[in-house]
């Protein structure tokens, strides 16, 4: 396929800038696995009715971290960092964006007296390193500003520190948000526990990668990013009984997605397993999902890799209609904006 087939028109008044004043709030475009119509409701009224007692609901408990770091270089020209990866407490993987290239063993000074030393190219990125031995991690969360996404066209602001970020996280090192656990709040998870849903975790740390488009006419080109997750032993075991007795893994989102069937997809058995390990795995239509059952997620851009992997969940002809209808029905989009719940496609099992 290319990646024009996964192109669609989106009015730019429907992209979301601002988050709702509350997080269940949002709509939810409900798709059946069968031929059956859509149906429209929120989040708060619907999701709860779509678990069912023994369902395992997964999240991505990743935190992000305020990754875009403003400096100067040593001729006074302004840098732009955005961290990509923590790679040690005094060290990072990072986007840099200059007037001119920065070259190696030049210093970057940041804010506050920190600096970091460029210590070289690592494809597209640099590796840089605080001169003095301090926490660039520590240095983020002080000075560095929330990585919104470019489409959302405005500065952050001191309440993203709260809004771009799951009332569940706890592990910081992503460095965008796993959108679809936005809509949670606690009296929802409460809920969802007390229905006798199983509530598991997993991190895996979004990257930068995540904004990049796909440049290549034939998708089979594309060269995903790799993103670094931990699946604990509780949590395999726990998903891998419900797999075992039939009932639903349920992904919220598509990084817990990428998690779990990547995780399978390196299993000899095809199982999730405890692990701590990278996944560059690229689902597209015709991908054989191993794990998930279920999935509530965001809409995302058009010709994005994450279309693709909805696309090879629920069926492309099925999604490319859903959204389709989600424009039509004015819809929210992308990080701040609306959900939609899938059910796996038959033909997809």
């Amino acid at each position: 396929m290319k990646r024009t087939d996964f192109a669609y028109e989106l009015p730019e008044e429907l992209i979301a800038a601002e988050p709702l004043l509350e997080r269940s709030a949002s709509r939810l475009l409900i798709v059946p696995s069968s031929d059956a119509s859509v149906r429209h409701g929120t989040v708060a009224a619907d999701l709860l009715t779509l678990l069912r007692p023994g369902d395992v609901v997964v999240v991505n408990n990743t935190r992000v971290i305020p990754a875009r770091l403003n400096g100067k270089k040593e001729t006074g020209g302004h840098v732009e960092i955005m961290i990509e990866r923590i790679l040690a407490p005094q060290r990072i993987r990072a986007f840099v964006r200059a007037s001119k290239t920065p070259h190696a063993d030049s210093v970057i000074s940041l804010d506050a007296g920190y600096q970091v030393r460029v210590l070289g190219r690592d494809g597209d990125l640099f590796v840089l390193e605080e001169v003095n031995g301090q926490s660039l991690l520590a240095y983020a969360d002080q000075h560095g500003h929330v990585p919104l996404p470019p489409y959302m066209k405005r500065e952050d602001r001191a309440s993203d520190r709260e809004r771009y970020q799951t009332v569940f996280a706890k592990h910081a090192g992503a460095v965008a948000a796993p959108t679809a656990g936005l809509h949670f709040d606690p009296s929802l998870i409460e809920h969802i526990r007390a229905k006798g849903v199983e509530w598991v975790e997993l991190t895996l740390h979004v990257g930068a990668g995540t904004f990049n488009p796909v440049r290549v006419d034939e998708i089979s080109e594309h060269q995903m990013h790799a993103e670094w997750y931990e699946i604990t032993p509780a949590a395999a075991q726990c998903i891998q009984a419900a797999k075992a007795d039939g009932r639903r893994v349920v992904a919220i989102g598509t990084t817990s997605l990428r998690a779990l069937e990547g995780s399978a997809a390196q299993s000899p058995t095809g199982e999730v397993r405890a692990e701590t390990a990278e996944t560059a795995l690229f689902i597209t239509p015709g991908y054989r999902f191993r794990v998930v059952d279920c999935l509530f997620t965001n809409f995302h851009l058009p010709e994005s890799t994450l279309v693709m992997l909805i696309s090879a969940f629920a069926g492309y002809e099925r999604v490319m209609s859903v959204y389709r209808e989600a424009v039509n029905q004015r819809y929210r989009f992308f990080s701040y904006g609306d959900a939609c719940w899938f059910e796996r496609a038959e033909a997809c099992v």
